[in-house]
């Protein structure tokens, strides 16, 4: 309750900032916050897959957590799980400023950071301080200057094998010129046969995820769910930012380029993550991502086939408290309707022959 309620009071002197100022003093607000009280979970939401043991299936999506900065705080603001990034090996500033913007009447931001971080090397470092266990993904992917993106990739892998709970592949953000051609078939094979051959020879070994755009047609989602399936890869993120900007977008800002994230995307990347269910059938675990920002768009995203659920957008407008609503509105609805795995792609039919 604590943490809600300072959260609470913080909400609107922060979304009277710039959004970049915002967030950095987020960041550094959350580096001094041990104090506050750890929400626990209740025991109803316990995920176990990929040999992890998440205490909740609400975790937060890369972009927020740039560097590996506050991983442990914002675990024990009660996210069942942590992806931090996304990491490139060298340090890169990204994009000019602005570079960032939101859009409080649609629920939505659009950025195109361009893959602003600290390296491989800085995150590593302090990844390998932590102390306290918890579940922390790692999404990784290229230079914007690279000479071999895939190498990029595989060094990732090699770099946080010993300190990454699972591994995230970022080919879709629409900000690194390039970047998607990486999804088309024979790019992702062989980009996907070097991550799995550096896993394979990193100790220990750690679950491979591959993070998609939601602007895929059904060809390009058939091709990935295959190469994934038959690579071995563990299991896909559904989905990143879109570069789509639908005619219902009221914020003034809604031209810019980059990737919009949020309410609006809630609709086109639930549907792609059913497709992507009904065709990976069972070979690939899901995390859901895009527009959740609410108890009931979090158990659509499970209904739609997702095991595990990622926020971002959600958090901004509405801060910590909106984790705490989640939970209880999840472990209502498995008191209500039975045990959390019972759900999982109950809609998935329904919601990907949705016309959006």
């Amino acid at each position: 309750m604590l943490t809600r309620a300072l959260g609470a009071l913080a909400m609107p002197a922060l979304l009277s900032l710039p959004p970049e100022t915002a967030h950095r003093a987020t960041v550094a607000a959350l580096k001094y916050a041990p104090f506050l009280p750890k929400t626990v979970s209740p025991p109803s939401l316990a995920v176990s897959v990929f040999d992890l043991e998440f205490p909740n299936p609400i975790g937060l999506a890369a972009g927020f957590d740039k560097n590996a900065e506050v991983a442990g705080p914002l675990l024990a603001l009660g996210f069942g799980f942590v992806e931090v990034g996304t990491l490139t090996p060298r340090p890169q500033s990204g994009n000019p400023q602005p570079r960032l913007f939101r859009s409080p009447r649609d629920g939505a931001l659009i950025n195109r950071m361009g893959f602003n971080n600290d390296g491989y090397e800085a995150a590593r470092a302090r990844l390998a301080a932590r102390k306290a266990r918890g579940v922390v993904g790692v999404n990784f992917g290229p230079n914007r200057d690279a000479a071999d993106r895939v190498a990029d990739f595989a060094l990732g892998v090699k770099t946080f094998a010993p300190y990454a709970s699972y591994f995230a592949v970022n080919v879709s953000s629409p900000n690194t010129p390039g970047l998607r051609d990486l999804q088309q078939r024979a790019a992702l094979d062989e980009l996907v046969a070097r991550v799995v051959e550096s896993r394979e020879q990193a100790s220990p070994r750690r679950p491979i995820l591959v993070k998609i755009a939601p602007d895929l047609d059904l060809r390009g989602l058939d091709d990935v769910v295959e190469v994934c399936a038959t690579r071995g890869v563990d299991g896909l993120i559904v989905a990143n930012t879109t570069i789509a900007r639908p005619a219902s977008l009221e914020g003034r800002d809604h031209g810019e380029a980059g990737g919009l994230s949020g309410r609006p995307l809630f609709e086109a990347s639930t549907r792609m993550l059913a497709r992507a269910y009904l065709r990976a059938g069972g070979a690939l675990t899901l995390i859901g991502c895009g527009g959740v920002d609410s108890p009931e768009t979090a158990l659509a995203k499970i209904e739609a086939g997702a095991t595990l659920v990622q926020v971002y957008t959600g958090l901004v407008y509405r801060g910590p408290a909106l984790i705490g609503e989640m939970l209880d509105g999840l472990a209502a609805a498995v008191a209500e309707r039975g045990p959390l795995g019972s759900l999982i792609g109950m809609r998935a039919r329904e919601w990907a022959a949705k016309a959006i």
